[in-house]
């Protein structure tokens, strides 16, 4: 449990000193870098309230340590003096170094140094309490040895690192299984509980890698890595002969009980991480597990510009739906290189947030109307996400357009006394009493680096499902080929220069490498393989997988090589 002091602290993400700006307020900007001053500007006032606990409660001006995700929520069968474990103001250590706070951000990691432990008697789902709080802990320990103007010198003695290790510790008694495959709950405290559920989802046993394996990398400890591992190549093992997944399994049988999958919920982090798996450790195995399972996708899931879900056996459609977590899906395609398939999707995922005013969970593509119940906005940063992505890739200032309505948007809606509220329901704007922890680890993030990149000049990062940079060490993986650099903001060294590149700008599919003499499937896209399915745009048609060359749209509908270029 953590100690409090008598009166929880608001921290004030807002940064007061003036030198903390890093665009300039001469007469000498350009209309262009003003715009984008004053976005950023009104994105730092969005980063305003973080607490000393679980989730803050913006109507009420309240906070909870009450969450499903982490704990209970109805508190049921924890200790009467529970009080969370502090998840907001750990999401909020890397938005801090982001925005140049380190005052806070060395507030921030000094109080949890005296104030929080993980031995309490609580249930926590793993892959939330992994990304969210190990996460966290992880990254904000490489961003406060980054630099020593990150903390006070000497005041900083690897306490998240400490902290980081011990929750690592209390996840391996989940991955004690005939299968390897981690039990999606697991008490803090005592582990793995009698009659604990066997039901997991192929996100929640196959992401685990990168927070994991940072933490091995650290500590010299190899079995969290090596459980995350296990875990994964197993998961791998149970693919269908499409090379498709499905949603939800047994962890004891190592059976599939939803055989349905897509690239939303369940799942969708699993490809995320497979692919960032590979830049962060370098690993070829990766790689190949992601390419097969990237091309399946495109083959199987893919129509025109939108995914729907579809049987991991037959590839038969089954559900015909937008989700918001979905609207990852073109930041990804970003760092494969796959640009204008990205931009595609990326303008339906923009074209319902408009329609709408935000995004809404769940849209029914085949009836063209929002899903009955799951109608609600929870602050979600998957589209801000992929919008910051494609804008550093493609300088287009559309992007920046976009980045703008999401932030009127978000301000205009849900901005209340007490913090961002979500949305109950998209048709009539009500609210409910929840700002989720990763508005602040995510939402905010990328739309802040959206309009002020600063914080990745001369750095290589990769960000984790849950927003925390990881930065891609040398030591921790062999020398990646200049074709697996993603994007225009990465750093690829030459002696002591760096140079920026990107997939597109040389030109270069990374699938097209020649496997054994064989020539392999491009992962730089791969086009619809239904009869049913025409093409309407050039941007539908992608990058042709072996020239890399743009794609058009005939006049009858089919998809070719521009030929002039």
């Amino acid at each position: 449990m953590l100690a409090r002091k008598s009166q929880t602290w608001v921290l004030l993400l807002l940064l007061i000193s003036a030198s903390l700006f890093h665009f300039s307020t001469s007469q000498s900007d350009s209309p262009w870098a003003a715009k984008k001053r004053r976005m950023r500007d009104k994105v730092r006032k969005m980063l305003l309230y973080c607490v000393q606990h679980d989730e803050l409660k913006p109507l009420t001006k309240t906070f909870t340590d009450s969450l499903s995700e982490l704990g209970n929520l109805k508190l049921e069968h924890l200790p009467q003096d529970y009080n969370g474990s502090a998840l907001t103001l750990i999401e909020s250590l890397s938005s801090l170094v982001v925005l140049g706070n380190n005052t806070e951000f060395e507030r921030a990691v000094l109080w949890l140094s005296e104030n929080l432990t993980f031995d309490v008697d609580a249930r926590v789902n793993l892959f939330e309490c992994n990304i969210r709080v190990l996460g966290g802990l992880v990254s904000a320990h490489l961003l406060a040895t980054d630099s020593p103007n990150r903390v006070v010198q000497g005041a900083y003695k690897n306490q998240l690192l400490t902290l980081a290790e011990e929750l690592g510790q209390r996840f391996l008694p989940a991955f004690n299984t005939p299968t390897g495959l981690p039990y999606a709950w697991l008490n803090l405290k005592y582990g793995v509980m009698e009659n604990e559920t066997t039901e997991t989802s192929t996100s929640g046993c196959g992401s685990l890698i990168l927070e994991m394996g940072a933490l091995s990398r650290l500590t010299g400890d190899p079995r969290y890595e090596s459980a995350a591992l296990r875990a994964l190549r197993k998961l791998w093992s149970m693919r269908s002969s499409l090379n498709l997944l499905g949603t939800t399994l047994d962890v004891l049988t190592g059976e599939w009980i939803e055989y349905s999958s897509g690239i939303g919920a369940g799942v969708d982090s699993f490809y995320e991480y497979l692919f960032k798996a590979h830049i962060l450790f370098g690993s070829e195995e990766f790689w190949r597990m992601f390419h097969s399972a990237y091309v399946a996708v495109q083959k199987y899931f893919r129509h025109g510009p939108w995914y729907h879900e579809a049987d991991m056996r037959t590839g038969k459609a089954t559900y015909w739906q937008l989700t918001s977590l979905q609207a990852f899906w073109p930041g990804l395609q970003v760092l494969v290189g796959d640009i204008a398939a990205a931009n595609s999707s990326h303008r339906e995922f923009f074209y319902v947030w408009e329609k709408y005013g935000v995004l809404p969970e769940r849209y029914l593509l085949d009836h063209l109307m929002l899903h009955p119940t799951e109608k609600y906005y929870p602050l979600r940063p998957e589209l801000a996400e992929s919008t910051f992505y494609l804008y550093q890739a493609t300088k287009d200032p559309w992007y920046i357009k976009v980045g703008e309505k999401m932030v009127n948007s978000i301000n205009s809606y849900t901005k209340v006394e007490g913090g961002f509220a979500s949305i109950r329901d998209v048709t009539t704007m009500q609210l409910e009493d929840h700002q989720h922890s990763f508005f602040l680890a995510e939402t905010c993030k990328y739309l802040y680096l959206l309009f002020d990149d600063t914080f990745l000049l001369g750095r290589n990062y990769i960000f984790t499902t849950e927003g925390h940079p990881l930065p891609v060490l040398s030591s921790w993986h062999e020398r990646l080929p200049e074709t697996y650099i993603p994007t225009n903001w990465t750093f690829i060294k030459t002696g002591k220069q760096g140079r920026r590149a990107s997939s597109m700008s040389l030109q270069v599919c990374p699938a097209t490498m020649l496997n054994g003499g064989q020539r392999i499937e491009s992962a730089c896209h791969v086009p619809d393989s239904r009869s049913d399915h025409r093409c309407s745009t050039n941007e539908e048609c992608g990058i042709d997988s072996t020239t890399c060359r743009p794609r058009s749209c005939s006049t009858a509908g089919y998809c070719g090589l521009w030929l002039f270029i």
